[in-house]
């Protein structure tokens, strides 16, 4: 049986073309030496040290898998990382239903909605660092207007900031503060809802728990599933508000007995106070393959997102 061979055609470039690649590249050259100098050689680099004893002073000399298992047998870094991961699992579907529950209040149809939405939104714009200071204040155990608050009702103070069973509390509590860009993203979304659809529910008699239940959420559920993925990758890498709110004078921070001592608190602890680059770059590393692994479960998980086909 006879065969028939197709040769193989060479691409090849135009002049025109290769003036427009050659002219493309040099406009894009200064992000693409920015993103090999400044992300993908340091993540080379992390990789190479996470291997390594390295203290800055002194050449990085190799270990192998030391410093893996070192941190398997670091109690500390188990705490920290069981921290993060009770903001994770706690604290952050708590910021998701709020932050939710106030997108569907600021998409209502009401007098002065845009001063509430802008009352919203101005905390996420407000420096990290100046609104846990004011938080601090907040929750001082002492003159704390929670506390007088509290006391209103004859409650006894509670130490927010000094007792390990409520500090992680605290942090939640406050974290819901910084929700305003989460929700104008649900706020986006509630606005795109077809209203035909609502309509018709309508007329066929649904309520509102109905409307919410089988329209809105369905068709917002593209941005939900964007904000999980976006928050957990933030929430594991928790660091600002745990270290203004329970940092020493000394430069210790973490709270009583470490309650409040998150992953990227000890990693930074180790990396630039310690100085302890290899052991600090293997903790690194490890964040990346948990946070890839949570991702993954989410993307393996996602069959309640539903994609609107417009027509």
């Amino acid at each position: 049986m006879a065969t028939i061979s197709i040769p193989k055609r060479r691409f090849e470039f135009t002049r025109t073309q290769r003036r427009a690649l050659i002219t493309g590249l040099v406009f894009i050259s200064p992000a693409l030496i920015g993103l090999a100098f400044f992300t993908i050689w340091p993540i080379i680099q992390s990789a190479y040290y996470s291997f390594t004893n390295y203290d800055i002073l002194r050449p990085p000399r190799w270990i192998g898998l030391q410093n893996y298992e070192r941190l398997l047998n670091d109690r500390v870094f188990v705490l920290a990382l069981s921290n993060t991961l009770i903001m994770v699992v706690v604290g952050l579907p708590i910021h998701l239903l709020f932050d939710l529950g106030m997108a569907f209040l600021l998409n209502s149809k009401i007098r002065g909605l845009s001063i509430y939405r802008t009352i919203f939104y101005i905390p996420s714009i407000t420096p990290v660092v100046a609104s846990a200071i004011v938080w601090m204040w907040l929750f001082n155990g002492q003159y704390g207007i929670l506390n007088v608050i509290l006391g209103w009702f004859g409650i006894a103070p509670i130490g927010w900031l000094t007792d390990p069973n409520w500090i992680k509390t605290s942090l939640i509590f406050m974290g819901l503060w910084f929700g305003g860009n989460t929700i104008l993203v649900y706020l986006a979304g509630l606005q795109e809802v077809p209203t035909h659809l609502i309509e018709a529910a309508e007329l066929d008699g649904a309520n509102a728990w109905q409307k919410t239940r089988n329209i809105t959420l369905p068709m917002i559920s593209p941005i939900i599933f964007y904000t999980i993925i976006i928050n957990i990758i933030g929430y594991f890498q928790y660091f600002t508000e745990g270290w203004v709110l329970t940092a020493t004078r000394e430069g210790a921070a973490g709270g009583p007995a470490n309650s409040a001592l998150f992953y990227s608190m000890y990693l930074y602890q180790n990396a630039f106070q310690q100085f302890k680059m290899g052991y600090a770059s293997a903790q690194a590393w490890i964040l990346f393959v948990i946070v890839l692994i949570a991702t993954v479960i989410v993307f393996r998980t996602s069959g309640w997102v539903y994609y609107h086909a417009e027509e």
